[in-house]
Order: structure tokens, then C-alpha cells, then sequence
């Protein structure tokens, strides 16, 4: 048997993680970096990721708008640059418009899939050559509450979180018998970004809390071990999985 306790050191691994310059992108980055991965940060923001680099060792920063069709293949080569091909990828980036459905346009709506849903799919594809070589890789996926159940002003982002969890599903049929694993984890209401208009309502957040099993929203860092599963050797015989990570949200 596998030494467990081993199994979650990323000593050795290469991560990329998207949208690593804030919130849940930004936790991502640094559990992987603390388990032992050597992580490439991606984002728009250059000097939040600058900060970040700076500040956790063991990080690389690269500038990309991965909402930019014609930027993902470079990304996919610049993420090879500083320590070689990744094993991991974290598909955190995310984009939330909040329009009502009577007032979405098209080009809101492209948006949001083409961040949301067509760059984990596209930048993954480009990245799976190098895992397959190895047969070892893992792809972690960003689902979301609006992956089981519909919110109000969440239309296209529910779209978009309702095809990561069927994208997740598929990917692992795809990819998991070269040794791929494929799986998401679904947020719960954690105070980032982009769900600031969530927590600036104090009684909606409130709200949100008490819908939980557990009764509190979440913290980033109740992100990690989730995701050190996901990305670890512990997560072997686990793939097309959505793990929601939301206090039992969806349980009640």
C-alpha cells in the first residue's frame, strides 16, 4: 500500500492554476505551493500576481486574458517555461455578469462560456499531450452551486457551471485511462471577488449562511484540502467526480 501521508506531498509536480491573482484562484495557488508544486500563476492583473510571487516561493507569474481565444495557446506554452510541462491544471478563472435573463446580450453570453466553460476545455486539451507522456496528470475544474440549481440574474453563469460538470464527467472518459484524472470542485458562498454583491448584503449573506448544514459561509482556505486530494496521488481511483465544498448547501 501507498504511503498516505506521502501521497499529498506535490513535491516534484508542476501546477498551473488560473485565475490566481484573487479568491479562490489565488488560495489554489498557494495550498499547491506549500504541498511541495512548483506553480505557474495565471491572470490578467500583472502586479497582483508579481505580489503573489513575491510573496510565496515557488511561484511564476504569467499574464495571459484567458478570455482571449487568440491567447490560450500562448499560455499553454508560457506555462511550460518556467519549470517544465504541467501535471496539474486548475481551471479557477471565472466570470459571474449577473445580468436578469430578459436583459442578457450576446456578447455577455460569450463571454461567459468562452471563460467560463470553452478555455478549461481548450487549455486542457493543449496540456493533456505532456500528462499523457507521463500517464500522470490532473485537471480540477471549477463547478459551482449553479452547477445543481438555478439562481436568479445567473443564467449564462449557470449555463457555463452546468456544462463544467459535464465537461468534467466527459474529460475523464476521455482521458482518465492514460492516467488523467478529471474532476471539479463546486464552491459554496465564499467571500471573493466575484461574489462581492453577496457579501456586501450582509442579510443576504446571512441568508446564505444559514442555508448551510454547517452554518457558516466558507473561507479560502477551507478550499485546501479538497483540492490537495484532487491534485494528489490520493485521488488515484477518483476522477469525474464534483465535489461541492459548500457547508452541506446542497444537502438541505
Amino acid at each position: 500500500m501507498p504511503d498516505e501521508a506521502a501521497s499529498l506531498d506535490l513535491s516534484g509536480r508542476v501546477a498551473l492554476v488560473t485565475g490566481a491573482s484573487a479568491g479562490l484562484g489565488r488560495g489554489a495557488a498557494c495550498a499547491l505551493a506549500r504541498a511541495g508544486a512548483k506553480v505557474v500563476a495565471v491572470a490578467r492583473r500583472a502586479e497582483a500576481l508579481e505580489a503573489l510571487a513575491n510573496e510565496v516561493e515557488g511561484i511564476a507569474p504569467l499574464v495571459a486574458d484567458l478570455a482571449d481565444r487568440a491567447a490560450l495557446e500562448g499560455c499553454a506554452a508560457g506555462a511550460t517555461a518556467p519549470f517544465g510541462a504541467p501535471d496539474i491544471v486548475v481551471h479557477a478563472a471565472g466570470i459571474n455578469t449577473r445580468e436578469p435573463a430578459d436583459e442578457i446580450s450576446p456578447e455577455g453570453w460569450d463571454v461567459t462560456l468562452d471563460l467560463n466553460l470553452r478555455t478549461p476545455f481548450f487549455l486542457s486539451q493543449m496540456l493533456v499531450p505532456a500528462m499523457r507522456a507521463r500517464q500522470w496528470g490532473r485537471i480540477v475544474n471549477f463547478a459551482s452551486l449553479q452547477s445543481h440549481r438555478a439562481f436568479p440574474g445567473g443564467l449564462s453563469y449557470g449555463a457555463s457551471k452546468g456544462g463544467i460538470a459535464q465537461m468534467t464527467r466527459a474529460m475523464a472518459e476521455a482521458w482518465s485511462s492514460d492516467g488523467i484524472n478529471a474532476n471539479a470542485l463546486g464552491p459554496g458562498f465564499f467571500r471573493t471577488e466575484l461574489t462581492a454583491a453577496v457579501f456586501n448584503d450582509p442579510e443576504r449573506a446571512a441568508r446564505n449562511a444559514a442555508q448551510t448544514c454547517i452554518g457558516r459561509n466558507g473561507e479560502v482556505a477551507d478550499m485546501d484540502g479538497p483540492l490537495l486530494f484532487l491534485c494528489s496521488d490520493m485521488s488515484r481511483y477518483v476522477t469525474g467526480q464534483v465535489l461541492m465544498v459548500d457547508g452541506g448547501f446542497t444537502a438541505k
